[in-house]
């Protein structure tokens, strides 16, 4: 149940967005409005439906609540991104803050942590004789690590998407100096604040959410394959379709720290899996022999 209802809103996801480059105006913006939407029903249904109400409420709280808290703090101070205004293009506004905009971060802090978790889980266990310290020193790392990969998992979908809706036209910076190569229009203070209230979200997502936010298993792969659609659409969509090379090229540097192990990661699982298939599959005498 949890897996069809994930892959039919993927599905749904996945085509709205092919259509995003297909319309203009109004029309887009109502498009992207839409996607939000869709994107936040996606993650959070799955977090629901997966692992109960208290994780799904814990991502609720983390990244939809701290989101719209960050930002308002952002519109009015110029604090941690920068000084920049929303227009009215996506919608209504509370607190000059259009209330897709905190969707947009819990859509994609689901499926980067769960990419983290997936990627920071292998070897988790201590030999039988190994002592409590070094016991404590891995499971430390390993936390570390977690979080860092799934601050950078989501922080550097920035680089897609800030270029992408600054050239729409949907905010504004009033001071967009320095900027990273390439990407006029945006400071450097946007990404770096992108990243400080992503490790904050992701340090406090487990502890809200319990045990039950560091596993993974099957009922994930529709998160695994959105996590990766976001990364090799938004290379080929910034490419080729949105005439914005700059950003496909930061965006695909910067996802790739989380997105290009957890592919590696997906081809491994598969290629064992298959090897396994082949393990079982009944011996024909007279015919196996032969090969």
């Amino acid at each position: 149940m949890t897996r069809r209802i994930s892959w039919a809103l993927l599905a749904v996801l996945v085509l709205a967005q092919i259509c995003y480059p297909l319309t203009t105006g109004d029309t887009r913006a109502g498009l992207t409005v839409a996607t939000v939407v869709l994107g936040w029903l996606l993650s959070v249904g799955h977090a629901l439906l997966s692992r109960g109400p208290r994780v799904a409420a814990a991502l609720v709280a983390v990244a939809t609540g701290g989101g719209f808290a960050i930002e308002a703090i952002g519109v009015a101070t110029g604090v941690p991104f920068g000084s920049y205004d929303y227009s009215g293009e996506l919608g209504p506004k509370l607190a000059g803050v259009p209330l897709i905009i905190p969707l947009a971060w819990t859509w994609m802090a689901w499926p980067a942590w769960l990419a983290a978790v997936r990627l920071t889980s292998g070897g988790s266990a201590t030999a039988g004789g190994g002592s409590a310290t070094a016991g404590g020193a891995s499971t430390v790392g390993r936390w570390a690590g977690r979080i860092a990969l799934a601050t950078v998992g989501l922080a550097a979908w920035d680089l897609f998407l800030d270029p992408q809706m600054v050239a729409e036209g949907y905010w504004v910076w009033r001071d967009a100096t320095p900027a990273l190569p390439g990407l006029p229009g945006i400071p450097v203070s946007n990404y770096l604040g992108w990243l400080l209230f992503a490790v904050l979200m992701m340090s406090a997502l487990r502890p809200l959410a319990g045990a039950a936010a560091e596993r993974t298993d099957r009922r994930d792969h529709p998160m695994t394959a959105l996590y990766l659609w976001t990364y090799f659409s938004s290379i080929l969509a910034h490419a080729v379709f949105l005439d914005l090379p700059a950003s496909a090229l930061w965006g695909a540097a910067g996802m790739s720290v989380t997105a290009i192990p957890l592919a590696v990661t997906v081809l491994r699982a598969r290629r064992a899996r298959e090897t396994r298939q082949e393990d079982h599959q009944p011996h024909r005498p007279g015919v196996d022999a032969t090969r």
